[in-house]
């Protein structure tokens, strides 16, 4: 009976895993949107019932605009096509870890899951500098994954910041010419 139900929570965790990466490859897909734009590659979905019902990608620098995060274009999108500033029931994806204000956004709209691809030690608020998705004190907390496509995840980070790094230097070298 035990061996039972250990092949079962076995099956459902990958399935979970299978979900947690479809879902991720279409964030990163968002992502992908804001490197074309040469804004750092953050791609955000949030998901419903296995629709995806938000989609946001960085564009701080196109629109001239400290807000304009992946995650807050997806929860704003996300509440809009359900009616509701409540997103209960959704699972959130993003590239890479939430900012103070993105996971206070998060916690406020009551996701209730976030799966993130990497971490951000320099600035992530779940779990690199502080988790404020599992702070007892607010009404709320997040279930939180991390990990998930970590590799392609860090992967295009890397490479946009080496190519900007780049182009900075080619800028700075054609200006003392």
């Amino acid at each position: 009976m035990g061996r039972a139900r250990q092949g079962n929570n076995t099956d459902q965790a990958g399935i979970q895993k299978k979900s947690d990466e479809k879902y991720m490859r279409q964030a990163l897909r968002q992502a992908k949107k804001a490197y074309d734009l040469e804004e750092t590659p953050i791609g955000c979905v949030i998901v419903h019932e296995g629709k995806v019902i938000g989609r946001g990608y960085n564009r701080r620098n196109t629109d001239k605009n400290p807000l304009a995060h992946a995650e807050l274009t997806a929860i704003r999108r996300a509440s809009r096509k359900i009616g509701d500033w409540r997103l209960e029931e959704c699972t959130l994806y993003v590239t890479l870890e939430p900012c103070q204000m993105c996971a206070g956004a998060i916690v406020q709209s009551r996701v209730e899951r976030v799966v993130v691809g990497c971490m951000n030690p320099k600035a992530g608020c779940a779990g690199s500098i502080l988790n404020l998705l599992d702070m007892r004190e607010f009404n709320h907390q997040v279930r939180l994954e991390t990990g998930v496509l970590e590799e392609e995840c860090s992967m295009l980070m890397k490479t946009f910041f080496k190519e900007l790094r780049t182009k900075q230097k080619m800028r700075k070298k054609s200006l003392a010419e």
